[in-house]
């Protein structure tokens, strides 16, 4: 008990060699245990995310892209498909279709053009306002309303895809029906709104000044018996308000506008098997992936990289380990005068070894408590972690 009590008064006397050598054996047990906590946790969340998504249908080409596009509203938007995708599904009678087109954004944050299925699908409720309803609407995330500060009745601005657009697309001005609750998923950071609505942004769907009242004949490029040809240098509304929302409309075949993706919704495993197999002919078009599978390799390679980063944090810890010992040598050597006069006033070798290792020990007692406190934050805060890390 009394070698105890000098170990802690000398560990108290020399402080800063006491906070360097538990700050490394708490950073040797820290790293790789907090590093396993994030990575189940990341592959929980990735993975309750790809189970609840039975099927996707999107353009062939890296079924990465499309999971993580569609799943997580990732950058990287995968090849587009068209409308027709949604019509093939929906003739089948096998499965409900839920189209989606994430391309855009608005101040940073991805603009989700789906239907009012996608919240059911999803199971997204409101915390405040109400659903879409109006082409030019949109409905925030939790984080969204938070980051930005904003409410229903307030209004956002989509944001070109580049700095100059040559397109001559206008940012539209949309305005905020709802917020959703928060989900603890990618669909906080989401901005929904409805497809037309999307498409709006792209340009596809547009709404002006009635061309046939028109006085400016530099807006005019053509005027027959046929109708009137309005020229590009008229301008297009840039907000969908009450009063001039029966002027926007759509050019082209309606069938031919883009998506990202489908999610499809089986009817039952059958109807899943069936649908899959009429996607395996090579010369089709689209396929139709598994979103757990995808996740599951995508997983699998992150488990490599972890071995790698388990074997570098292996041997800088075994250094560590052996830079410790060669401190506690060199502090044995420091200390003969201070061992010999305690040996002289007739303390044992024993205990004089007992003195040296409850030194040690107090030492690997103080790590352990800091690295158990660590180790319970990073557990308490690992799925915001993870989420700002990787999936946000």
């Amino acid at each position: 008990m009394h070698a105890l009590y000098l170990a802690w008064k000398y560990i108290i006397f020399n402080k800063i060699r006491t906070v360097t050598l538990v700050a490394c054996v708490t950073l040797i047990a820290v790293l790789p245990l907090s590093l396993e906590l994030l990575l189940n946790e990341s592959e929980r969340q990735l993975l309750s995310r790809a189970q609840t998504t039975p099927t996707l249908l999107g353009a062939k080409g890296s079924a990465l892209d499309l999971v993580m596009n569609s799943l997580y509203f990732d950058d990287e938007v995968p090849e587009l498909i068209s409308m027709q995708a949604v019509e093939e599904v929906q003739a089948s009678g096998l499965a409900d279709p839920i189209p989606l087109y994430i391309r855009y954004k608005a101040r940073r944050f991805p603009i989700v053009g789906t239907t009012i299925d996608y919240m059911d699908f999803r199971e997204l409720h409101l915390a405040e306002g109400r659903q879409l309803a109006m082409l030019g609407e949109c409905v925030l995330g939790a984080n969204v309303a938070e980051t930005l500060g904003l409410k229903p009745g307030d209004s956002l601005l989509s944001s070109p895809e580049t700095v100059f657009d040559l397109a001559g697309i206008y940012p539209l001005k949309m305005k905020v029906v709802g917020v959703l609750r928060r989900s603890h998923t990618p669909d906080d950071l989401g901005v929904f709104v409805d497809l037309k609505t999307a498409w709006v942004i792209e340009g596809l769907v547009h709404g002006h000044a009635d061309v046939s009242k028109v006085t400016d004949d530099t807006l005019i490029m053509q005027r027959n018996q046929n109708g009137v040809v309005a020229s590009p240098k008229l301008l297009h509304y840039n907000e969908i308000t009450e009063a001039n929302i029966d002027s926007f409309h759509f050019h082209g075949d309606a069938g031919l506008y883009p998506l990202s993706a489908v999610i499809v919704i089986p009817n039952d495993e059958k109807s899943k098997t069936i649908l899959r197999g009429r996607y395996l002919d090579k010369n089709a078009r689209h396929q139709i992936i598994l979103p757990e599978v995808v996740i599951d390799g995508l997983l699998e390679n992150i488990f490599r990289i972890k071995n790698v980063l388990d074997a570098v944090i292996l041997i800088v810890g075994l250094a560590t380990i052996l830079a410790l010992l060669l401190v506690f040598a060199l502090t044995i050597r420091l200390r003969q005068r201070e061992i010999n006069t305690i040996f002289k006033l007739g303390c044992s070798r024993m205990t004089i070894a007992y003195l040296l290792v409850n030194e040690i020990l107090i030492i690997l007692t103080l790590a352990s408590l800091v690295c158990l406190g660590l180790l319970l934050l990073v557990n308490i805060y690992s799925s915001d972690i993870v989420r700002l890390l990787f999936i946000s």
